[in-house]
């Protein structure tokens, strides 16, 4: 019974942060099906965005307006995540990968950091390669 209880007072701190790893599995999965409506449970409440030649920091309702617009215009054929790393501090991550539209190929970066047990996206940026 003391066991038992040992392994659950170790446990319990792990159970209550939700599980990261599957937050980044989930937001890879997103931008490679355009599907805007899991992205938004991750976007933090201010992001900057660039998106081709446009940049700026977006309130969050504006960022899903941007986009909206972007996986419209733009639909993935597919989405490849080429490299990901994670801060000195642990309180960040970063992710990089290929979109692919139509034919082109855009660069893409997530700045994630780490907020309530999961990432909050405070960057995004698809470059055209």
């Amino acid at each position: 019974m003391k066991n038992l209880f040992f392994i659950l007072m170790l446990a319990t701190p792990f159970l209550a942060i939700g599980n990261p790893p599957q937050d980044l599995d989930e937001i890879t999965k997103a931008i490679g099906n355009g599907d805007i409506a899991t992205l938004t449970k991750y976007l933090d409440e201010s992001v900057e965005i660039a998106i081709l030649e446009e940049e700026d920091i977006y309130e969050k309702s504006d960022a899903v307006n941007i986009l909206t617009d972007f996986f419209t215009k733009y639909k993935p054929s597919s989405y490849s995540q080429v490299h990901k790393g994670t801060s000195k501090g642990k309180d960040s991550k970063y992710l990089i990968g290929n979109y692919l539209s139509g034919g082109k190929s855009y660069r893409v970066y997530l700045y994630l950091s780490v907020a309530d047990g999961g990432y909050r996206i405070q960057e995004l940026r698809f470059d055209k390669e």
